[in-house]
């Protein structure tokens, strides 16, 4: 596992194709070997900061560093109440001084972007309302896993076009996949997003589609994938939200556009009965649990990328 030359992990499209297969394939030795690298972050600590709370980052990054030889410190909002108890930029030079690395998971993109220029260390971005690249990064392992290649797979991605969509979109523009997201009206990924990933997929033979129609996405599906419709810090909106994705639930209906070999995916939590069936991620296709773990060999890839 060689040195990538990158310093922060913010997004997909910040990264070159080659440094994040890169990535995939030191996700994929760590994963099958995981002694073998049980000292490269040997007495490094990482600072993970929580905004906003998660049950599968603060595992899979404790976990991780652990694994890797280094240490963990867990910081809440209340500790630490980024721009407001204390400057971005003052968090960032302190950090800096005690720690190896920074691990961060909070609304606005902008902090994550600060907190990379102001501090000399890396910063992985744990998830913003704009990108969730960690995830997508075990995303793209289980596909490698369970579909055996990256090129010319499908995902159809029926939902909210949120963060998650974003970054399977860069991650697609990237990696070379085919990915068709349908949304309701409204509820559309970035455009700026989208343009950009349309103009880099050429490079990759990648395809990147928009659309409304939650049958025509799943059309020879190789993966199908879906999120909660109401994410955090939008509770005021879900009436609304229940309304307006009625009819994007994944259920029997929308597998069967799918092909027979389909995987289904969803980043979790999930809520069985609103965006998928219980029949459809209770079924044999479901791969969400394999999904979940490999944020912990797709993190400690970008560790030790960063870190060792």
């Amino acid at each position: 596992m060689g040195d990538t030359g990158q310093r922060d992990f913010l997004t997909l499209r910040d990264w070159p194709t080659a440094d994040l297969l890169e990535l995939l394939f030191s996700a994929r030795a760590l994963k099958a070997a995981p002694g073998e690298y049980s000292r490269r972050l040997d007495g490094k600590a990482l600072a993970l900061i929580f905004e906003k709370p998660s049950l599968r980052t603060r595992v899979s990054f404790e976990v991780g560093v652990r694994q890797l030889g280094g240490f963990a410190i867990h910081l809440t909002a209340q500790e630490i109440n980024l721009g407001k108890r204390e400057p971005i930029r003052d968090v960032a030079k302190n950090l800096e001084r005690m720690v190896q690395g920074i691990m961060i998971r909070t609304f606005a993109h902008a902090v994550v972007e600060e907190l990379a220029r102001e501090a000399a260390i890396p910063v992985i971005n744990g998830l913003t309302d704009f990108t969730h690249p960690c995830q997508a990064m075990a995303d793209y392992l289980t596909i490698l896993e369970t579909k055996g290649d990256l090129n010319n797979v499908k995902i159809a991605y029926i939902g909210d076009g949120n963060n998650v969509a974003h970054s399977l979109i860069f991650g697609a523009a990237r990696f070379g996949a085919h990915i068709a997201v349908a949304t309701p009206e409204g509820y559309e990924p970035d455009a700026g997003v989208v343009a950009w990933a349309r103009e880099h997929a050429d490079a990759s033979g990648g395809r990147i589609e928009v659309v409304r129609d939650p049958l025509q996405a799943a059309e020879a599906a190789d993966v199908l994938y879906t999120d909660v419709w109401t994410s955090m810090g939008q509770e005021a909106e879900n009436e609304k939200r229940q309304r307006d994705f009625a009819g994007y639930q994944i259920d029997d209906g929308v597998t069967a556009r799918a092909k027979d070999d389909y995987v289904f995916m969803h980043c979790l939590p999930a809520h069985r009965g609103e965006e998928v069936s219980a029949g459809v991620i209770d079924s044999p296709h479901s791969v969400v649990f394999q999904q979940a773990e490999n944020r912990l060999h797709a993190q400690k890839a970008v560790l030790v990328a960063l870190m060792g």
